[in-house]
């Protein structure tokens, strides 16, 4: 096996598999799994604690830029990918609770939110030992990775998984409703005037349709020149 790299960046559209995918690469490697978009919901967090209109983009940025987010491995008891702190308080669970999820959307499209999460981002990965998985991290956040991966699956393929975890949740939406999602979330991503998804340039592109979780970590250390 060759030289493990420090930093593993990982990115692809919607349901292609980035967390599952992610967080097993991880626990192979013994690294920290990271999924950034959590960074765009602490800052959610720290809005609606400190009563900031999330539609009031100066304010909101304005934290972003002060906004000290720390990323550590979590305990071994309670299961979590990893612990997040904001301005040193443990916010990790707090980060999926239902008023995130209905306010993270507007706070994460601001320019100068992601600016700064951008600069936290880099400060966790240069800790090294990290599996960072996003939608830029190849191209924008760590374009010099040493291993950049980027995952891909088909519409249908991706809209089957989606669908199933949903049944899972009591979810009533038909399998075609959630692959029109898909479509539509697929061209936002990809037409988005900041940091549009696409894979960087020296990416391995490895595509998950069909394969299970581990065949795909196979995959990828095998094409990364990496497998045992």
């Amino acid at each position: 096996m060759s030289k493990l790299p420090s930093v593993v960046a990982m990115d692809g559209p919607a349901a292609s598999g980035k967390s599952t995918i992610g967080e097993l690469l991880a626990e192979r490697l013994g690294y920290i799994y990271f999924d950034t978009g959590l960074m765009y919901r602490a800052v959610t967090w720290l809005a609606l604690d400190r009563q900031t209109p999330v539609g009031d983009e100066a304010a909101v940025t304005a934290l972003a830029e002060t906004v000290d987010i720390d990323v550590l491995p979590p305990t071994v008891e309670d299961g979590r990918q990893s612990t997040v702190l904001v301005n040193g308080q443990d916010v990790t669970w707090a980060l999926r609770e239902p008023r995130i999820n209905a306010n993270v959307s507007p706070v994460a499209a601001y320019g100068g939110v992601r600016a700064a999460m951008v600069i936290q981002q880099q400060r966790v990965a240069a800790r090294g030992h990290i599996v960072m998985v996003g939608r830029d991290i190849g191209t924008v956040v760590l374009p010099d990775a040493e291993l950049k991966v980027f995952l891909v699956a088909s519409a249908e393929e991706r809209a089957r998984r989606r669908w199933l975890e949903e049944q899972a949740r009591g979810g009533r939406r038909t399998l075609d409703e959630v692959l029109a999602e898909i479509h539509r979330r697929d061209e936002i991503d990809s037409t988005r005037p900041i940091a549009p998804l696409r894979p960087a340039e020296d990416a391995i592109i490895v595509d998950s349709t069909g394969l299970k979780p581990g065949q795909v970590v196979e995959e990828i250390l095998r094409k990364a020149g990496y497998s045992t």
